[in-house]
């Protein structure tokens, strides 16, 4: 009996990004599970059952990173941090969700070159390397040496969209027609660049929800009272699912214009709603939004403006739009990635 092994110890936090990827493609994987195979979840102490009772658990501790359990015959570790790795002699499904850490202006070299180091270990020992996007893909190549006989694929992530969308508003809501963002508040995000839209359509308010970083937050804040547009930004920090999907629902538009993602999770859930998406040309949101996103190409604060102008007009005169975003989000799915991982771990054990 082939015995798989999931690090989903970052399940801690599901209010992230990672956390959710841990939860739905652990689910996915769970359902999806050829006979015979064993599988083993290692998670945080709350989250013991998440998977099911089909499912063996470990708990996660910091003395497991120098522990070595019962032999598996896949390990795959589902973001290019963890510090839980398996012996050399267990196959390794290494995946890469964004080599982010190493562009970022805030880490000293000295703490960049460390982490680059424990990327190229972990490469090292990797059966197959996996990524969310062909743009990480390439950033690995670019930055890391792959082994010539280490196979490097990208598997999108996935995006789970409730089947009943929330009919209560949420206590966190504008008081008239609005525009949406939401992710990590953060300087690569680039949200000030978008407080001009608020000058130049005094009608909407603007949700920027998502954990922040003070120092960045309170720069928002002080160019919006500059602008006089302050009262019409609402920061309500994290938000749960309801009151995200809520907000989806509702919204005139999504903005998303970040400057560096591995894969750009809120488009496409935007786009599950037949929202209007006005994003980054930059790194992989191309990717993601594809034909029907719209695109700035700078984001000086004319470009800002007209850029979101001419698309809302074009979305507004064209009525099968909705539709086709709805559609582009059909492309991911966690069915798809499971179903991609699957055939990653049986040839894994051939």
């Amino acid at each position: 009996m082939p015995r798989l092994f999931l690090e989903t110890e970052r399940m801690s936090n599901l209010s992230s990004g990672l956390g959710q990827v841990c939860l739905h493609l652990g689910r996915e994987l769970v359902r999806q599970r050829p006979p015979g195979w064993e599988l083993t979840f290692l998670v945080p102490p709350e989250q013991v059952g998440a998977f099911g009772p089909s499912v063996e658990y470990i708990v996660a501790k910091k003395w497991h990173r120098i522990w070595q359990p019962r032999k598996f015959d896949v390990w795959h570790c589902l973001h290019q941090g963890s510090k839980f790795l398996p012996p050399r002699s267990t196959r390794l499904i290494y995946t890469i969700l964004d080599l982010n850490y190493l562009a970022l202006p805030e880490y000293s070299e000295k703490r960049k070159s460390r982490q680059k180091k424990y990327y190229q270990q972990c490469i090292d020992q990797a059966y197959v390397i996996t990524t969310i996007s062909k743009y990480v893909a390439e950033d690995v190549r670019q930055k890391l040496v792959v082994p010539a006989s280490t196979c490097l694929e990208a598997i999108y992530c996935g995006v789970d969209i409730p089947a009943m969308h929330p009919v209560n508003p949420p206590a966190v809501r504008p008081d008239g027609p609005f525009l949406f963002f939401i992710g990590m508040l953060q300087p690569y995000k680039n949200v000030h660049t978008l407080l001009p839209l608020l000058d130049a359509f005094p009608d909407y308010r603007l949700v920027l929800a998502g954990p922040d970083k003070p120092a960045y937050s309170q720069q928002i804040r002080q160019q919006a009272e500059q602008m006089g547009v302050l009262d019409r930004v609402l920061m309500p920090g994290p938000i749960d699912e309801q009151t995200k999907w809520w907000l989806y629902e509702h919204c005139d538009a999504f903005l998303f214009p970040s400057l560096l993602e591995g894969f750009g999770l809120p488009v496409v859930e935007a786009m599950a709603f037949g929202k209007p998406v006005f994003t980054s040309a930059l790194t992989s949101l191309p990717e993601v939004g594809g034909s029907e996103a719209f695109y700035f190409p700078s984001f000086d604060a004319s470009t800002i403006v007209e850029t979101f102008r001419k698309g809302m007009q074009t979305f507004r005169d064209d009525p099968a739009m909705s539709e086709r975003l709805r559609q582009q989000s059909r492309r991911f799915r966690w069915e798809n990635v499971a179903a991609d991982y699957w055939s990653l771990y049986e040839r894994a054990i051939r």
